[in-house]
């Protein structure tokens, strides 16, 4: 019974400042249970904001429901394909403004996460926290060996209170699925699920500390980024150490300009920075917010980043970062009908969509960016619109693509307010061709197929029977198994594809096998070109047919 009335009472708060803010308007009001109805007339609407944007109105009412809330309308902002531009770009402004809990509770964390008194771990620890937000704290500290440090601690209870507002938002979000209008299509309450997979994730410092670690090896000794190091023997999932950094923060121009930084050299970098931690490592810190991100000014001719809040880090599958790689770059030659192709072929739309009409509206999105100066164009924005158009092609995306695609509007906003005449196209593109032809060159290739060769040759003898028992199924038909003719068709597009995948593993196998055999009997180093020539030949001709095979 209390609970019930804490769950009422805190339904009538949330009612309250929607209709303060008139956020009730978004509602069907006719579609509403006649006792809603009736008792949102008692609700105080408070001052008149009805002159403010729908978007500002929406920032507003979840900075007054509360930090929860405020780390929802910031996951919800990734959600582009789903949002309005306009609630998009306003909810993106939200920032964690949380008060500080008490540096002495703060104290007490520490001591039951690492089992040992605050003094015996750190020189001086500072109960005062640098900052707060809604999930931690940050306190500084001085490690008993000279090193400033950090110490992010969880919030108490958080998990609780996290638990007690995800429900909420999961009945809240069934309402508006129902009475919001235009619901279904934003599906709300898939939103709040990802919501909650994100914030939970955020709550184990031990995953925000292993993400760290191993975006500072993927740019250890690099001009681009630096990542500082995490102290991994007083971190757990609910403490974390790390290394104390400082630098300019990245969105004070006019401190960047006094203390002489090459913002062209910077602006640049930071699209490097974000092509090579997608295309080159498969992981990107997705939450690069000017808060995360400080400037190392030591030398102003030659400025480093630095980033910080490893919390929301982001990869893709193989099939999703190859199919978007090859987009970016039909995008960037303005090859359209490619770009379509590559839609179907990678299943984001279905494959029954017709090529034609999926490459007409891929070009009534990039030909009137193509027509302005390449400085006023934005690569984010135009993947935003192509996500948004393919919407009525049934477009389906992981959240990951669309985490991708709002770090490159942060990542592009970000570059273009320090050098407002970037031209984004022109870094863009030779920085993927440089990163992709590295990648897929002769010595990356070669080392992934030797990783992979003890694997494939301990599968080979089952292959021919899986081989023969698949084909002689697709002849009798018996994988035909739906009934629609949409499925049927759908069906026979997977057979084609497995079959060809079949085929190619056949044919790569019958080179790479003999290829390594006869590597084998060098006695030299294989990878050296000279040694076996045509087992080499053989064995990098064999493994890539495999690999396009299993990479599709």
């Amino acid at each position: 019974m209390r609970h019930s009335l804490r769950q009422f009472l805190r339904i009538w708060h949330i009612g309250v400042i929607l209709k303060r803010y008139r956020l009730d308007e978004l509602f069907n009001i006719n579609r509403l249970p006649g006792p809603i109805r009736w008792v949102r007339v008692f609700m105080p609407r408070g001052k008149d904001v009805s002159g403010l944007p729908r978007g500002e109105r929406l920032r507003l009412a979840l900075q007054d429901l509360g930090p929860v809330y405020v780390k929802f309308g910031q996951i919800l902002s990734t959600r582009r394909d789903l949002l309005p531009y306009d609630i998009a770009e306003e909810l993106a402004l939200l920032q964690d403004q949380v008060p500080p809990f008490p540096g002495e509770e703060a104290r007490q964390i520490i001591e039951e996460a690492l089992g040992e008194p605050v003094s015996e771990i750190f020189a001086s620890f500072d109960t005062n926290p640098l900052a707060s937000a809604s999930i931690a704290q940050v306190h500084p500290a001085t490690l008993h060996d000279g090193r400033e440090a950090v110490v992010k601690v969880v919030r108490p209870g958080i998990g609780k209170q996290l638990r007690k507002d995800i429900d909420l938002l999961s009945a809240i979000a069934r309402l508006a699925e129902k009475f919001m209008h235009n619901g279904a299509n934003v599906q709300p309450l898939k939103v709040v699920r990802e919501f909650e997979t994100f914030v939970f994730d955020e709550l184990d410092m031990q995953r925000e500390a292993s993400n760290a670690s191993i975006l500072r090896r993927n740019f250890k000794d690099s001009k681009d980024l630096y990542i500082p190091e995490v102290y991994w023997q007083w971190s757990t999932r609910r403490v974390m150490v790390m290394e104390r950094v400082s630098g300019l923060p990245v969105g004070d121009i006019d401190n960047l300009k006094k203390h002489g930084v090459n913002l062209k050299k910077l602006a640049r970098r930071g699209v490097r920075v974000f092509y090579t931690q997608v295309f080159r490592d498969n992981l990107f810190h997705a939450d690069l917010h000017p808060g995360n991100i400080l400037v190392d000014a030591t030398d102003p001719d030659d400025p480093t980043y630095i980033a910080m809040d490893f919390g929301i880090v982001a990869s893709l599958s193989t099939q999703d970062l190859y199919y978007i790689a090859e987009n970016f770059k039909a995008l960037f030659n303005q090859d359209y009908r490619r770009v379509a192709a590559l839609h179907i072929e990678a299943g984001w739309v279905p494959e029954t969509t017709r090529l034609e009409e999926l490459e007409a509206a891929t070009r009534s999105v990039g030909e009137p960016n193509f027509t302005r100066p390449l400085n006023e164009v934005s690569f984010g924005k135009v993947l935003f619109d192509l996500f948004q158009v393919a919407h009525r092609f049934q477009l389906t995306l992981q959240p990951q693509l669309l985490m991708l695609q709002k770090t490159l509007l942060n990542v592009e906003g970000l570059a273009r307010q320090l050098d407002p005449e970037l031209d984004i196209w022109g870094v863009a593109k030779p920085e993927l061709e440089t990163i992709l032809r590295e990648k897929h060159g002769l010595e990356n290739v070669s080392h992934e197929l030797l990783e992979r060769l003890p694997g494939w040759l301990a599968q080979a003898p089952e292959i021919p029977g899986l081989v023969h028992d698949f084909l002689v199924k697709a002849n009798a038909g018996q994988l035909l198994t739906r009934t629609t003719s949409e499925d049927a068709a759908k069906s026979r597009h997977e057979q084609r594809v497995s079959r060809n995948k079949v085929l190619q593993v056949l044919a790569g196998g019958s080179l790479s096998v003999p290829g390594a055999i006869l590597t084998a009997m060098e006695t030299g180093p294989w990878f050296l070109w000279g040694y076996s020539t045509p087992g080499v030949v053989l064995l990098v001709t064999g493994g890539w047919l495999i690999f396009k095979a299993l990479r599709r």
